[in-house]
């Protein structure tokens, strides 16, 4: 029983920058890790990055955006961020928050975000 609520996407030029949220909100879950998709029309829903919610924090990016992409938590407020900085063309996409929990009442799950627009264009 987690709610994903994703904001921030909207046009941007190439070469400039966007930042997306995500809220998670619910009566009892723990984050294991929060992660950003994806999927273009006519391609494949790909991951883009992933940050665990230990504290280490650990990030992984899927090679086309690493350098430029960057995943963030504030584990108090259960909200990921990606900033995305430099965009260009092939970032346009629908970009889905999602999250792997444990829910007090569901057990280990998944739950996905309703997806944004992002769309790079001059």
């Amino acid at each position: 029983q987690v709610q994903l609520v994703e904001s921030g996407g909207g046009l941007v030029q190439p070469g400039g920058s966007l930042r997306l949220s995500c809220a998670a909100s619910g009566s009892c879950f723990s984050i294991n890790a929060m992660s950003w998709y994806r999927q273009a029309p006519g391609k494949q829903r790909e991951l883009v990055a992933t940050v665990t919610s230990g504290g280490s924090g650990r990030t992984n990016y899927a090679d086309s955006v690493k350098g430029r992409f960057t995943i963030s938590r504030e584990n108090a407020k259960n909200t990921v961020y990606l900033q995305m900085n430099s965009l260009k063309p092939e970032d346009t996409a629908v970009y889905y928050c999602q999250t792997d929990v444990y829910d007090c009442a569901l057990g280990f799950r998944d739950y996905w975000g309703q997806g944004t627009q992002v769309t790079v264009s001059s």
